[in-house]
């Protein structure tokens, strides 16, 4: 995924400003796909300068005025190609599997903290996005973008689930070694 098409699709859902999208990244896309504020923004003028996006037209002057921005047909159509392209799984990039591989050889030190921690984070991401579910969908949704956006929140509950269900394994394991 890049970055560019997450803000199209942010966009997509609901013409937004600069600020908005990166409260918005902060609340939800920002758990699968992280970006600063820089980014967004600097994304933002490249989608403009593509004609992909533009800012809505204001009634006050804009310069030093928040811009809200809305997709156009050619960002639409950028982003239904996206969908629509063939791509590989990427690899998660966690530093954490690697940290234990390395502990293999050359001790385990205070690591068994750290995995207790991310255990400890992924319970609370677990329970954030549970609670997520609860507020946004206490009953089925009615519309495909509703369908497809649970989804992918169960997608990162399934995700959190496997991480604590491997992590507890390693707490185990290395309780044992001690």
């Amino acid at each position: 995924m890049s970055l560019p098409h997450a803000i199209l699709t942010a966009l997509a859902e609901k013409p937004s400003s600069g600020l908005e999208l990166t409260r918005r990244f902060d609340r939800s896309i920002g758990y699968f796909w992280s970006a600063t504020h820089q980014q967004i923004y600097r994304e933002l003028g490249k989608l403009e300068k593509q004609g992909l996006i533009r800012a809505l037209p204001s009634e006050v002057p804009t310069r030093g005025q928040r811009k809200e921005y809305e997709v156009l047909p050619a960002g639409r159509d950028e982003l239904a190609l996206w969908v629509d392209r063939r791509e590989e799984p990427k690899v998660g990039r966690d530093p954490l599997p690697l940290r234990l591989r390395a502990a293999g050889v050359v001790g385990t030190g205070d690591l068994l903290e750290e995995v207790r921690r991310h255990l400890d984070l992924h319970r609370a991401r677990l329970e954030e996005y549970r609670e997520f579910e609860r507020r946004d969908y206490p009953s089925e949704p009615t519309s495909q973008q509703e369908r497809l956006q649970r989804l992918v929140l169960q997608g990162g509950i399934t995700m959190e689930s496997g991480w604590i269900t491997w992590l507890s394994r390693v707490v185990e394991e290395m309780d044992r070694s001690r």
